[in-house]
């Protein structure tokens, strides 16, 4: 049975930027890649049946139900968009596959941004799934359960609000899924929602997301880097009118971020993501630069959702409190910790490249984390916005 079973089996961001680039940039091209951190080596064949699994997407249809609670919760995205998501069908020829003889994994995904953007978190479910499926990894499922209801208990006591983001590296859809229904049976209010829009139809939970790095990043190939941060932010506000307010800081460092983040977006924005980078010296940058913008902190929310456990997300909402308002986006915690020693894969899809229109030449993307382990980009293109951007080496 295939693994990805609907084309709601996303995150909220992937249909959120995908109608931006649909409504601003629709004749924008872009190519993903993927990045294996820890460089796995996978077993032989693993390169087909990951294609024979992207090549059953190209079967799923948007529903009726499907489309109806689009509809319903989903307000910001217009009828023409779900009647474009009516007729959508995933197109394998745009997403390449090559397996080295060393075992290691190559996938580019490209084609027109809207619709190519829709691949990244498929791809990445996959691959994890496939992963643990032919290696034979089995989880305790004992323990997933009972870890997931200590967990949702806890943050429910200590009162932390938090979404869950864990498809993309989630050990299975049917693991996603029921740590989904535990978390609502013991968590209470304090789930705020889901990422995995299927997800939250199924449970009855709200759809939780923000924007993703890929539109910073498309931003600063083509207007440049020091105008990226201000023009993805503007860009957003265009096309969603003040919903979706929550806005990504570390695409090319929180610190040129902050330099960019204007009185108009402070008011317009209601929070601020942490991706990267000490959490509590980020608390500090922010409350600081809204101080300085003459915005008080506790209007406004950060949300973190940086390799966040229980533990750590208590830490930090007992830093924010009385300071600043505090969210949480939890994700390979709860959706791949199945015990059995089985260790989460360390895996990502990042915009490579993009170009405004089919006859143009492409444009190198980067991204310039608040910790160099997760830059990603072209170094001789990395090393150019590091020096556009006065930034020195973060290793130093």
């Amino acid at each position: 049975m295939a693994i990805i079973k609907s084309i709601l089996d996303t995150d909220l961001y992937k249909f959120t930027t995908s109608y931006a680039y649909s409504k601003l940039f629709p004749r924008a091209m872009g190519a993903f890649r993927f990045i294996d951190r820890d460089l796995l080596v996978y077993p032989p064949g693993f390169d087909q049946l990951l294609r024979q699994e992207i090549q059953a997407m190209e079967q799923l249809r948007l529903t009726e139900e499907e489309a109806s609670f689009l509809e319903h919760e989903l307000p910001y995205l217009p009828p023409t968009y779900i009647d474009f998501l009516r007729g959508f069908r995933f197109d394998s020829r745009e997403v390449h596959i090559e397996q080295t003889p060393d075992g290691h994994l190559h996938i580019w995904a490209e084609g027109l941004l809207y619709r190519v953007t829709l691949w990244e978190t498929p791809i990445l479910a996959i691959v994890s799934e496939l992963y643990y499926r032919v290696t034979d990894c089995q989880p305790d499922l004992a323990y997933a359960e009972r870890v997931a209801t200590e967990k949702a208990r806890t943050l429910k006591e200590h009162e932390v609000v938090y979404s869950m983001f864990g498809m993309r590296r989630r050990f299975s859809y049917e693991m996603e899924d029921r740590v989904t229904a535990l978390l609502k049976e013991y968590s209470g209010s304090s789930l705020f929602g889901t990422s995995n829009v299927y997800l939250a139809m199924k449970h009855g939970l709200k759809v939780s997301g923000t924007h993703p790095h890929e539109w910073v990043q498309f931003h600063g190939a083509i207007y440049g880097y020091k105008m990226a941060n201000y023009m993805a932010m503007e860009h957003w506000i265009d096309v969603y009118d003040g919903d979706l307010g929550t806005v990504l800081t570390d695409t090319y460092t929180t610190d040129v971020f902050l330099r960019n983040f204007s009185k108009k977006h402070a008011m317009l924005y209601t929070s601020l993501r942490h991706d990267s980078g000490d959490p509590l010296l980020f608390i500090d940058k922010v409350i600081h630069r809204y101080q300085e913008l003459r915005v008080d902190p506790l209007i406004k929310y950060i949300i973190f959702s940086d390799s966040l456990n229980v533990e750590k997300a208590i830490r930090i909402q007992q830093a924010c409190r009385g300071r600043i308002g505090v969210r949480f986006g939890i994700g390979t915690n709860f959706s791949n910790d199945v015990g059995n020693g089985v260790k989460p894969v360390n895996i990502v899809m990042k915009l490579w490249r993009c170009k405004m229109t089919r006859k143009e030449d492409w444009h190198q993307c980067v991204k310039l984390s608040d910790v160099a382990g997760k830059h990603t980009g072209d170094p001789a293109e990395l090393e150019l916005a590091m020096r556009t951007l006065d930034i020195r080496n973060i290793h130093e």
